[in-house]
């Protein structure tokens, strides 16, 4: 197991290796898709036994995967 951002841990035997929530087996995109889905902390703390830092570390993971994005207009 390896932390790749505070919160966030991958592991080959976990979920294939993508990368989830620390402690968990729950993965990063799926709490990403809910919140985007309209669904709220609340809801998600109590589906996935989460804490609101476990929420708050995979928007933040997010946030570092985009600054990092580097797009290229072709034009």
């Amino acid at each position: 197991m390896k932390e790749i951002s505070p919160g966030i841990t991958i592991d080959p035997d976990i979920r294939g290796g993508k990368p989830v929530l620390s402690g968990t087996r729950v993965p990063v995109d799926l709490v990403l898709g809910k919140l985007a889905g309209g669904a709220s902390y609340k809801e998600i703390k109590k589906e996935y036994e989460l804490t609101q830092g476990q929420i708050l570390a995979a928007l933040g993971y997010a946030a570092q995967i985009a600054s990092d994005e580097q797009v290229r207009a072709i034009l």
